[in-house]
């Protein structure tokens, strides 16, 4: 079995690169702190494939939100506090995993890379 997990990130947003790294890196440790430790070591086990993927605004990354926890994925929405480049609150990416990567292609399989 493969595990991965998998960030989107709204390209409505154009993050420029350093503000889109760390808002990934929040997205893939919140989702490791809510994820079952088993999975997590087997993922780690594996070397924690990680997949960024891009999503066209807030709306569509809702909609794979839910879908993921249909699912019963763990997720991780992050939302930014507005020191830099954007407003406060302003929602960002999305986590999701790490879990079994078919379960997670059923979500964002058909998604592409940032």
């Amino acid at each position: 079995m493969s595990y991965k997990q998998v960030i989107l990130v709204r390209e409505d947003l154009k993050l420029p690169k350093g503000k889109l790294a760390a808002q990934c890196s929040h997205a893939s440790v919140d989702t490791i702190l809510k994820s079952d430790k088993k999975i997590v070591e087997l993922w780690k086990k594996e070397g924690a494939k990680k997949v960024i993927l891009k999503v066209k605004d807030e709306k569509e990354l809702f909609e794979y939100k839910e879908m993921a926890e249909d699912l019963g994925l763990k997720t991780a929405l992050i939302t930014d506090a507005g020191r830099t480049v954007l407003e406060p609150g302003t929602i960002t990416c999305l986590g999701i995993g790490p879990d079994l990567e078919d379960k997670i292609d059923k979500v964002s399989g058909k998604l592409k890379m940032m």
